[in-house]
């Protein structure tokens, strides 16, 4: 028996529409890899070596340079914020730094959309880090959900603000409530002060942006500002270390501080 076969040609390949197709960023990912790390370079962060690694890894893995241009960016806050705090290995990350960004850039008043994606990234280049083993696997928790907040009006009227405080028994509370209207701090900045940044003889608080280098600014207290501090100072632990601090955990978080002012 004959079996007669017939090869198609190259044309006929040629010719033959395909299903899938495939894009290649590899040429404009490398450009833009080498433009990251040439500004990677300039800056002062911890773990740099780590970071050009993950960077390397991205691009192998076909990433549009959009992409990687975002990454950097997220890593870049992240290492700057940790760099701040004073710690300069990467061996040192715990899962309350990853919680501490978050805040922070809240109080930056950063959307909470940008939020996610900005801690998307930082949670891609951690795993990275865990798989590396530079960093403990104990730095993922429970999984950590961004809800919208409400938005706070920019000024309130003194009308407003007096309702507001006639309804406010808690000592702690209206105290931390007068020094963020009548000083403009952030939540996060106030729950980050600590005895010693208080100076009620000169009115006034210092915030330290950077706590290696002390870089900072100072901010003044009204009179009734003055009043409540000095009223919560008499009912507060002369032991603890931070001027706001939760009755039953220690320092209040965030979102806890945060209700209390949009209440």
């Amino acid at each position: 028996m004959t079996i007669n076969c017939t090869l198609p040609t190259s044309n006929s390949f040629e010719s033959c529409p395909t299903r899938f197709q495939f894009e290649s960023y590899s040429g404009s990912s490398i450009e833009a890899l080498h433009a990251i790390l040439r500004r990677l370079a300039g800056i002062d962060l911890p773990g740099k070596e780590h970071v050009e690694a993950y960077l390397r890894y991205v691009v192998r893995r076909n990433r549009r340079p959009r992409t990687l241009y975002s990454i950097m960016g997220s890593i870049t806050l992240f290492l700057g914020m940790i760099r701040d705090n004073g710690k300069s290995s990467l061996a040192d990350i715990t899962k309350g730094d990853v919680e501490a960004f978050i805040e922070h850039e809240q109080d930056r008043g950063i959307k909470i959309t940008t939020i996610r994606t900005r801690l998307m990234g930082v949670h891609a280049f951690l795993r990275y880090l865990v798989d590396e083993e530079i960093v403990s696997p104990d730095v993922f928790g429970r999984r950590i959900r961004l809800k919208l907040p409400d938005t706070l009006p920019r000024a309130m009227d003194p009308d407003d603000v007096s309702r507001l405080l006639s309804v406010i028994d808690d000592t702690r509370d209206r105290a931390m409530i007068l020094v963020l209207l009548r000083t403009g701090m952030r939540i996060g900045e106030l729950l980050n002060t600590k005895m010693a940044d208080v100076h009620l003889r000169e009115r006034r608080i210092e915030i330290y942006e950077a706590e290696k280098n002390r870089m900072g600014r100072a901010v003044y207290l009204s009179d009734d500002a003055i009043s409540a501090l000095k009223l919560w100072l008499r009912e507060r632990d002369p032991w603890k270390e931070y001027l706001m601090y939760g009755r039953a955990r220690g320092r209040i978080c965030y979102s806890t501080a945060r209700s209390r002012v949009v209440t």
